[in-house]
């Protein structure tokens, strides 16, 4: 088991608690073939959970119980809906790793407790709005900790145990977010088929069809309303591939991470660039032209933004190299048909009130296949 201490592991889903329903349609079960790896963002699903439950939940000591319950009920729901063979609990072990905010600055800085938020080119605070580039290179982080509310906090290790003592494996990379760590998973993956459970839409660029499928679950817009998002709806819904969506959000940036993209670029006119120019470079390229396709104003903000783009590239890039640690030996992520230390998982269930969720989980690996 990696380490419990919650500094390590803290790490905001994107848009934590808030319905997404752009992508809530009909997509669960749209993929044929059995998922055999499950891979899920730990941290987006406890966050989410927090969020979503009242406080009120508490245990027989009157602390809040709501992420455990609603954690261990997430799991057991989506191993019923994909049935699969093998599964990790993917950690962040950094969750605003040095190397990324020494390329982008106000990468997370709003997620910084005393940090400010991200200003416009004028240096006038505008909480939300896109910053400039030159707003950008002047937030410097200030400390590394990212402010976690004391009611969920102490939940945090509480999900550890119950996950190792069900047998449920778990894995972290050092320097580095889930998103890494399940993007080094999937990418080592070439005989089955994996699913990503997250509500973290940078995750799509994960999404593939060889040489194995890759999907992610994204229940951004809540469990009711999840989407299996594969290459079909990735390229119905943004026109682009699982390569190309990260390039997109490159473009587009994104506020909730501190990414403010190239300033009057939606996604839209990002999606325009990647069908017609395929990477970042070419798009850099196709704007230094002379003559050149783009219209004056779109030609001036990319030539504007060059900087930034050639930074933020390998900060919005999903790694595949991450150095995993896992619980278990890599690649022997097998999930239990029973409980992996029946008595500390009974003496957890009492502590916290957490039996009847539990239960259920347990139920969801006894019926499961083979």
């Amino acid at each position: 088991m990696l380490g419990a201490d919650v500094k390590a592991l803290g790490g905001v889903a994107d848009a934590v608690g808030r319905v997404d329903t752009a992508l809530s349609v009909s997509g669960a079960g749209s993929v044929a073939s059995r998922v055999v790896l499950q891979l899920y963002d730990l941290a987006g699903l406890y966050f989410r959970a927090f969020y979503a439950l009242p406080s009120s939940i508490v245990g027989p000591r009157g602390r809040p119980v709501n992420a455990i319950r609603g954690t261990v009920d997430m799991l057991a729901r989506v191993i019923a809906e994909g049935c699969p063979a093998r599964a990790v609990a993917c950690l962040d072990v950094d969750w605003r790793p040095a190397w990324r905010v020494a390329l982008v600055p106000s990468y997370k800085a709003h997620r910084v407790a005393g940090e400010p938020p991200m200003t416009t080119f004028s240096g006038e605070a505008d909480a939300g709005a896109p910053a400039s580039d030159a707003a950008v290179q002047r937030m410097a982080p200030s400390v590394s900790e990212e402010e976690v509310p004391d009611e969920l906090a102490w939940q945090v290790p509480v999900i550890l145990d119950v996950l190792d003592a069900v047998g449920i494996a778990t894995a972290g990379a050092p320097e580095c977010e889930a998103d890494d760590v399940i993007g080094t998973l999937a990418e080592m993956e070439w005989t089955e088929p994996v699913e990503i459970v997250s509500g973290d839409r940078d995750l799509f660029q994960l999404v593939r069809d060889l040489p194995t499928p890759v999907t992610v679950r994204y229940v951004g817009g809540g469990m009711g309303n999840a989407a299996v998002i594969d290459t079909r709806l990735l390229h119905e819904r943004y026109g682009v591939d699982g390569p190309g969506y990260a390039v997109m959000a490159t473009l587009r940036g994104d506020p909730s991470d501190g990414l403010p993209g190239v300033p009057g670029v939606g996604e839209k006119t990002a999606a325009r660039l990647v069908a017609d120019h395929g990477s970042i470079e070419a798009v850099i390229a196709a704007a230094q032209q002379e003559p050149s396709s783009f219209s004056p104003a779109l030609r001036g903000r990319i030539r504007g933004a060059v900087d930034y783009l050639r930074a933020a590239t390998p900060v919005v890039h999903v790694r595949r190299d991450a150095a995993i640690e896992a619980s278990t030996p890599t690649g022997s992520f097998r999930l239990p048909r029973e409980a992996h230390d029946p008595g500390r998982l009974a003496a957890l269930a009492d502590e916290h009130s957490i039996g009847r969720s539990i239960e259920r989980l347990l139920a969801v690996l006894a019926d499961l296949p083979g």
